[in-house]
């Protein structure tokens, strides 16, 4: 399978998706690929001088090397932080999948990658119907599941998990995020995990006490994803 677009996942919100998105971004950028970063949909945006702007986003495209505008690369972003279904329905809007996938499919037109990170979870709701995996599934992208290393993470990862292959989509592998310093049997866990999901491991990402995308990308393997055999 040739790999042109990614989805990354995450077990929660805070589990690490745009850290990892974005060093992702780095990494492949650094091979000489015409790479760009998608945020379809962003809740939590804050109100600047020129309108809405989501943190996220600011850096998917500070490591981005093909420019698009806002409109393209987010959709949909809303001020409210909460589920992106009652902030589309508290500001009159309706998230539609189409819509995505038209803008998804204007910028995959013009690069090499396209990396694209959700929101919340693998089920968090983006309309009455509709969720993050059906969003996937519309735009017919293998995921990367991003674990937050923390107390709970491996039900949530297996969990999410569970849930990806019942969605049938591919999934290229993991990225271990560890989020707190002091994790209790962090060695446990990691094997554990390893034991359970069974799939390539992208990267096993320690606590940093302050954001480097270029450390967190070199710790990083492309390999998955530039020669993957997604499970089934």
């Amino acid at each position: 399978m040739c790999v042109t677009g990614i989805f990354i996942t995450g077990t929660d919100t805070d589990a690490g998706k745009t850290v990892i998105a974005a060093a992702l971004i780095h990494c492949m950028a650094q091979t000489g690929k015409r790479v760009v970063g998608m945020k379809p949909v962003a809740s939590g945006a804050v109100q600047t001088n020129n309108g809405l702007n989501s943190t996220d986003l600011e850096l998917l495209q500070s490591q981005s090397n093909v420019n698009f505008p806002l409109a393209l690369i987010c959709p949909y972003m809303f001020q409210a932080p909460v589920s992106p279904n009652i902030a589309a329905a508290q500001t009159g809007v309706t998230i539609s999948l189409n819509k995505i996938s038209e803008c998804y499919q204007q910028v995959a037109s013009s690069c090499d990658y396209v990396v694209v990170e959700g929101v919340g979870g693998w089920k968090a709701p983006l309309n009455h119907e509709q969720d993050v995996s059906d969003l996937v599934r519309h735009l017919n992208l293998p995921v990367i599941l991003v674990v937050g290393l923390r107390l709970g993470c491996i039900n949530h990862a297996l969990l999410s998990l569970q849930s990806i292959r019942a969605s049938q989509v591919p999934i290229i592998g993991w990225v271990a995020n560890v989020l707190e310093p002091d994790m209790h049997s962090a060695n446990e866990v990691m094997t554990t995990l390893c034991d359970r999901l069974s799939l390539p491991l992208i990267g096993h990402i320690p606590y940093f006490s302050q954001l480097s995308i270029e450390k967190i990308a070199a710790l990083l393997n492309l390999d998955p994803i530039l020669n993957p055999a997604p499970s089934k």
